[in-house]
C-alpha cells in the first residue's frame, strides 16, 4: 500500500512540473482569450465592440508593436507599452454595423512575441437589415 501511495505522489510531481514547463516559454510569449469571437446577429448601427484579452506567458517582456483590421470597417487599438510577464493587456475592436449582412474580419497583431510574432485574430458575425430602409 504504501509502495502504490508512494508511486502516485511522484506521478503526481512530475505531472504538475510539466505542466509547469510548458505554461512558462523562455522570452516574451503572446496567448489570448480567443483566437476568433463570433457576435452572432447583431443589430444594425448597434455597437460592434470586442476586447481581446493578450497574456504574456513569457519572461521576458512583450511589446505588441502595431495592431491592424484587414478592412476600413475593422478598427483595431492596442497598448504598445511593454506587457510584464504575467500580465494582461487588452485589444479593443470596434466593428462598423452600418453594413448588413454577414461578415468575417481579422485583426493582424505584431509583436516581438518568440511562439507568434504576427498573430492572427478574427471577428465574424451577421448585421441586420437597417430599420430605415
Amino acid at each position: 500500500m504504501k509502495k502504490a501511495l508512494l508511486s502516485l505522489s511522484f506521478l503526481v510531481m512530475a505531472v504538475c512540473g510539466m505542466n509547469a514547463q510548458k505554461q512558462l516559454v523562455s522570452g516574451p510569449s503572446i496567448s489570448v482569450n480567443e483566437e476568433t469571437h463570433d457576435y452572432g446577429n447583431i443589430e444594425y448601427d448597434s455597437p460592434g465592440t470586442y476586447e481581446f484579452i493578450v497574456t504574456n506567458t513569457g519572461t521576458e517582456p512583450l511589446i505588441i508593436s502595431n495592431c491592424s483590421g484587414s478592412c476600413g470597417c475593422t478598427v483595431p487599438t492596442c497598448d504598445t507599452n511593454p506587457i510584464m510577464p504575467g500580465d494582461k493587456s487588452p485589444i479593443k475592436v470596434k466593428y462598423d454595423t452600418k453594413r448588413s449582412g454577414p461578415f468575417t474580419k481579422t485583426v493582424t497583431v505584431n509583436s516581438n512575441a518568440t511562439n507568434e510574432p504576427s498573430k492572427i485574430l478574427t471577428i465574424k458575425g451577421t448585421v441586420g437589415a437597417n430599420p430605415n430602409g
